[in-house]
């Protein structure tokens, strides 16, 4: 009888009794092992996974997120600080949320570039406002088909869980559940041909690329020596042709040159200086002044690092991840391990060996592991940057002319701006020289749509999966959309697309799209945020423009820009005029790019219908901006109206440089 009374409240409250549970720090065992059932199971504690959680649950739908992970943010709290973002005004809802939590933590309006723990910190924040249960450290194994629904979920941590749901939304980077799904995908790289594109397959660039004249061999000049360590015994295909190489993965490495919070960086276990040797032939051919070639070096707060890959050799780990994709978790934590003892010797090497110049040892020296940042995990990143693994292959597939906006979709639900970016894929001999193979950097894309059909599969693969991280779209243009804050934004419309399709009795097929976007741009259940007014430059209706200006595409926040070089020569203004429909106070903000040649003193009126004031944006605050492609400056607080009798406006005199109108925000307080 007891037992039975104990099932019944198990069946009863087990949604209670899960997050309770699972809720638990990472480490602790979650013992309630009966089946769950939710409108909608999110796989993958990425920041996409996190996003899509708390929309689900603000749309009143139950929900589980499933992480591998013991921690919440995947790359964005792993230590990729300095954001990849071409253009912000494609980054809206919850993902302009983040940045703007972020902000909060840093004192300003948006904050783009930050500490690991600061943002897992803000994703913890989602999870507990929105009591969403996390089952942590839990990988899938199986999942269930019937009629084309995934019905449930196998899942494995400390004991194995059914996880059975209406909705599966798969966020992980690797695409597991959408691959034990059935689901079609790929991994590689598409020819050229195969899609009408430029720039994916083979690339040979002169990007990260080694100069002529390094040779590969152990004993310079004798192939019979062999190859030094990281060099392939490949050789080159055709320009453009497809393969199965997957692009380089590397740390995104948080150190600190703060003695109080640096531990010293010492050599790994495994630690193997060979690995290094092609380094040194490329250090005497190329002489750094500086550590810049080779490591790219972007500051943080507080003292601390985002150091990418940069250079011939540098942090990417090139052609070691190629079976990561399909590979079991087990050949999975190999590789990631050595590409940890690759990255962490590499930096003992730098600072270390003395084969390298001593300016360059003395500068490594300076940086350490800040005592801070991960401290579960001997202070080094527990996510390794899995630039690509598997690419959903969906009845849309986002190619070149999208990013190019030569085709643009009408069913967006989210937009991109990146370049069309891939790391090096491989490193073979070419010519009797050592070359690296597959980096492609192509700029200049203005925001563009993102296909809702590409982050569904064909209905014949599963009827109610969601993939908005490994979506469909070529190698290329995945470069490009692949940007965490652009995950962001598709997390929360899959989980959006999700709730309609669960409250309207479709698959997600069959989703109505145009309710999708309307309640991505409308719902204040999602973020709760105030309706702001963003007057951009190219808003006819509301800005007034006196004397001619040049007008940029790139580098700006929106569509475009206004510059004028004319340093006063002639009298111009650009007056953005808000169209005001409820009184009240606003903070008043205009987006200062990082553009070369700047004025370091631009003026600025602002008038609240009364009275004119006028602010100056001095040099320091333009020369200090550390927001990646900008920031939004505040202007202050007005007292404004309803109507449009305010206005912003920038103009030109008392200028000796380069004077921008981009766009100015109205946020009600």
């Amino acid at each position: 009888m007891k037992t039975n009374i104990i099932s019944a409240l198990l069946g009863r409250y087990k949604h209670v009794l899960l997050g309770a549970c699972c809720l638990l720090p990472a480490g602790n065992l979650c013992y309630a092992a009966a089946p769950v059932e939710v409108d909608i199971c999110v796989y993958g504690g990425t920041s996409a996974g996190v996003i899509a959680a708390y929309t689900a649950k603000q749309l009143h739908k139950t929900v589980i997120l499933v992480s591998p992970d013991k921690h919440l943010g995947g790359l964005t709290s792993g230590g990729l600080g300095y954001t990849d973002i071409g253009n912000k005004y494609a980054i809206t809802g919850l993902s302009r949320d983040f940045y703007r939590r972020m902000g909060q933590h840093y004192g300003k309006l948006e904050q783009w570039i930050f500490e690991p723990g600061v943002a897992e910190n803000v994703f913890q924040q989602y999870i507990k406002t929105a009591n969403v249960p996390v089952l942590y450290e839990y990988a899938i194994s199986s999942a269930k088909k019937e009629n084309g629904y995934i019905t449930e979920i196998v899942v494995n941590g400390a004991d194995t869980r059914v996880v059975k749901a209406k909705m599966f939304i798969d966020c992980s980077y690797e695409g597991d559940l959408m691959a034990k799904a059935g689901i079609a995908y790929t991994v590689g790289r598409e020819a050229n041909s195969q899609y009408n594109e430029t720039y994916n397959g083979v690339q040979l660039r002169e990007i990260h690329q080694f100069p002529d004249g390094i040779d590969p061999y152990k004993i310079p000049g004798k192939p019979e020596s062999g190859l030094l360590w990281g060099i392939a015994s490949g050789t080159l295909a055709d320009h453009g042709a497809g393969d199965k190489f997957v692009q380089a993965y590397n740390f995104r490495i948080c150190l600190t040159n703060q003695p109080a919070n640096r531990i010293p960086i010492t050599a790994p276990e495994g630690y193997d200086p060979t690995k290094y040797e092609l380094l040194l032939r490329l250090l005497e051919n190329t002489k750094p002044k500086n550590l810049s070639p080779m490591l790219k070096l972007d500051l943080m707060p507080n003292g601390k690092t985002d150091i990418n890959n940069k250079g011939a050799f540098s942090t990417d780990m090139i052609g070691m991840n190629y079976d990561y994709p399909d590979a079991d978790y087990a050949t999975r934590k190999k590789i990631i391990h050595d590409h940890e003892i690759y990255t962490k010797g590499l930096l003992y090497f730098i600072g270390h060996d003395e084969r390298v110049p001593a300016h360059l040892r003395t500068e490594m020296l300076t940086w350490g592991y800040p005592k801070d940042e991960y401290k579960d995990n001997g202070h080094w990143s527990p996510q390794m940057y899995v630039r690509e693994v598997r690419r959903m292959i969906g009845d849309y597939v986002m190619t070149q002319a999208n990013c190019e906006r030569r085709e643009v979709v009408t069913d967006g639900v989210g937009m991109a701006a990146y370049n069309m970016d891939s790391h090096n894929c491989q490193r073979i001999v070419v010519n009797g020289m050592v070359k690296n193979e597959g980096d492609v950097e192509i700029g200049g894309l203005s925001p563009y749509p993102v296909s809702y059909r590409s982050i569904i599969p064909k209905a014949g693969d599963a009827r109610n999966v969601l993939v908005p991280v490994c979506l469909s779209a070529t190698h290329i243009a995945y470069g490009s959309i692949r940007m965490e804050p652009v995950f962001m934004v598709l997390g929360q419309s899959a989980a959006t697309a999700a709730a309609v399709a669960i409250d309207n009795k479709t698959s997600v097929q069959e989703t109505d799209v145009k309710k999708v976007q309307q309640l991505l741009l409308t719902n204040p259940l999602v973020d709760n945020s105030p309706v702001e007014i963003l007057v951009d430059d190219n808003d006819a209706a509301h800005v007034t423009i006196t004397g001619e200006w040049k007008t940029a595409i790139h580098g700006g926040y929106g569509p475009s820009l206004l510059t004028d070089d004319s340093k006063g020569a002639t009298a111009k203004s650009v007056r953005f005029t808000p169209e005001v429909k409820k009184a009240g106070k606003y903070e008043v903000y205009t987006y200062v790019p990082r553009l070369p040649g700047m004025d370091g003193n631009v003026h600025v009126k602002i008038n609240d219908g009364k009275r004119t004031a006028e602010k100056l944006i001095a040099a320091q605050t333009v020369k200090v901006l550390g927001q990646t492609s900008g920031e939004w400056v505040s202007l202050g607080s007005y007292e404004l109206k309803a109507g449009t009798g305010a206005y912003v406006e920038i103009d030109n005199h008392k200028t000796d440089g380069i004077v921008v109108a981009d766009a100015v925000l109205f946020i009600p307080r």
